[in-house]
């Protein structure tokens, strides 16, 4: 291993050289291509807060398993109308961050009615939660159902990175469909480096989906996920190839993942590339490369 080399500086040298760092850092040309600039005097969102968010909501979703555990019948509406009163207001101001990083206008003009739209956005959002605890309910059992090392139900919600994830990407999902820009890339940024599961908050996801390990599934924008479909690690749901413009770009929002139908398995570091449809009931087997549709029922194996 090369040896790094000792400088021994005295105080005058280590001056003259921090000055000169801070010219070349300061300089347009080292960082016109990774500046950003605050829109309306608005900050970045905060990926601390958007994480406090999930937690609560993680807390409202699965009630006495996160945050406060001592519930009873008496005190969960208490418990559940200031966790929602708290995470409406954090997220109204976490999505109005979001909508002015987009925002091209140099003008203050609309800022009121941003904060307005949030607002909105952010009720919107919570009007799902019902919905969403019923649906990643069925995740729970999925995990609990296929995996015979699972004691109890409550052990998948507290333990499994499954059920980790499909929360996150959940939440990410419903918040990418009322179009609210970057707020579920983070969240989903946030799974991802908790767990190793790449979900892209556009993908579709069905009931009763579960990820057995998970540590490397890839799961790319346009997926569509049918209901009871299981993963093994370091699945991979990706694009073939990326259609240019006149350009020379990458043509983007266009479906080129794959259609997972209902009740497929597919095992340990298959690769499903491009917009191609996997058939009901089949089992696509491990370190498998797909790029053709596979029919209903089919079953997929190495031969050696």
């Amino acid at each position: 291993m090369k040896k790094t080399k000792n400088f021994n500086f005295n105080d005058k040298d280590e001056a003259k050289l921090l000055h000169k760092l801070v010219q070349e850092l300061s300089n347009p040309k080292s960082y016109n291509s990774v500046i950003h600039r605050s829109n309306h005097n608005t900050p970045m969102p905060s990926v601390e807060t958007l994480n406090e968010i999930v937690e609560d909501l993680r807390a409202i979703i699965f009630p006495g398993y996160f945050g406060q555990s001592e519930l009873t019948f008496e005190t969960i509406k208490y418990y559940t109308g200031a966790m929602l009163d708290e995470v409406h207001r954090n997220l109204s101001e976490q999505i109005l961050r979001g909508m002015c990083f987009e925002c091209n206008s140099l003008e203050n003009t609309n800022c009121d009615s941003c904060a307005k739209l949030a607002n909105q956005l952010s009720l919107q959002f919570l009007l799902q939660l019902t919905e969403l605890r019923k649906i990643l309910s069925t995740d729970v059992e999925a995990a609990y159902i296929g995996d015979p090392a699972a004691k109890s139900r409550g052990e998948t919600i507290f333990c499994y990175p499954s059920v980790y994830a499909l929360t996150n990407h959940r939440i990410a999902h419903e918040l990418y469909k009322l179009k609210i820009p970057l707020i579920p890339r983070i969240i989903s940024e946030l799974s991802h480096s908790e767990t190793g599961i790449d979900i892209h908050p556009g993908a579709e996801i069905g009931e009763f989906f579960f990820m057995d390990h998970g540590t490397g599934i890839v799961i790319g924008e346009t997926s569509i996920i049918g209901k009871r479909v299981r993963l093994y690690q370091g699945v991979t749901l990706g694009a073939k190839s990326f259609p240019l413009d006149q350009n020379g770009n990458p043509i983007k929002g266009i479906p080129r993942h794959p259609i997972v139908e209902d009740d497929v398995i597919i095992y340990a570091g298959a690769t499903i590339l491009g917009r191609i449809t996997i058939g009901k009931g089949s089992v696509i087997g491990g370190n498998l490369w797909v790029t053709d549709d596979v029919p209903p029922q089919s079953k997929l194996i190495q031969r050696y």
